[in-house]
């Protein structure tokens, strides 16, 4: 029997970028080398404003040289199509809704490497027990059970993966959200929109809020943008948040590193006050943080 849960993820969706210039059309909005996708077949790449905010985060699929599929929440595309079709300009692009054609799920378990290798996919750790399928609609899905959207979600967290939703869209710079770390940004390539100020913040280590990962025994569920108050006094802003099978939930949030300046900043654009003291304790992330 396989050893495979398959997660529906039907709250992301699937935007075609095609054209003769897609390529260098994408090279100056994203914050991922493009001409390392045709190699890879699929990357995490960061959609900024020119203030260098994040967004979105997209899941990059290469098709060949005239079309790649950007992933995202569904609540984010019509956002990201307008925005992407601002810069077109004399650019020979077009950006359509490929929702119709394409279906994206989540495979976990010692078998999900394998089953991802003839499909589209993103391998989201090092192991390859996660991969972020993208797959025609028509495809029937691999042997194995399926497992709910909230789980997906607590592993996510686990992992330290962020998401960028309507709440949050334009809150964080790419280091805020751990980008650099997760390999969505490329110092090397040329300027994209929102590259001054991430090089900048990058290359002057002035990045003293990083997204971190918390437990709370608190079953009032967070909402993805929302100012709250850390257990150990810490300002930090909601990233993602989930409630797990032992009681309690676990979170990703932006705010101080220790030792890095003022305990009370949260880190968002916003100005909205924090709410109550949380109780929560602070996790280990997966990976290492920029020095």
């Amino acid at each position: 029997m396989s050893d495979l849960a398959i997660t529906p993820l039907d709250d992301l969706t699937a935007l075609a970028v095609r054209g003769a210039d897609v390529g260098a059309f994408l090279q100056g909005q994203l914050s991922q080398d493009m001409e390392m996708l045709g190699e890879r077949g699929a990357m995490l790449a960061g959609l900024h404003n020119p203030q260098g905010r994040c967004l979105a985060l997209l899941r990059l699929f290469h098709l060949g040289s005239d079309q790649i599929l950007l992933v995202l929440p569904a609540e984010l595309a019509t956002r990201v199509r307008q925005h992407l079709n601002r810069y077109v300009l004399r650019a020979r692009v077009k950006l359509v809704d490929a929702s119709g054609s394409w279906r994206i799920y989540g495979l976990a378990g010692p078998d999900a490497e394998a089953a991802a290798t003839t499909r589209l996919h993103l391998q989201l750790d090092p192991t390859g027990m996660r991969q972020l399928i993208l797959a025609p609609r028509g495809e029937p899905l691999p042997q194995g059970h399926l497992s709910a959207r909230a789980e997906w979600r607590v592993e996510d967290i686990e992992a330290g993966m962020p998401e960028v939703l309507e709440r949050t869209s334009g809150e964080f710079i790419a280091q805020m959200l751990n980008l650099d770390a997760l390999g969505a940004v490329s110092f090397d390539k040329g300027c994209y929109t929102g590259q001054e100020i991430i090089a900048r913040a990058h290359f002057r280590g002035q990045v003293k809020r990083r997204m971190q990962l918390f437990h709370s025994d608190s079953e009032t569920p967070l909402l993805p943008g929302e100012r709250i108050v850390l257990g150990d006094g810490r300002r930090a802003q909601v990233v993602l948040a989930e409630g797990i099978a032992e009681g309690g939930q676990e979170f990703l949030a932006v705010t101080t590193l220790p030792g890095t300046g003022d305990a009370a900043e949260a880190g968002g654009a916003g100005e909205e006050p924090a709410t109550a003291r949380l109780p929560s304790l602070q996790m280990p992330l997966p990976y290492a943080l920029p020095a």
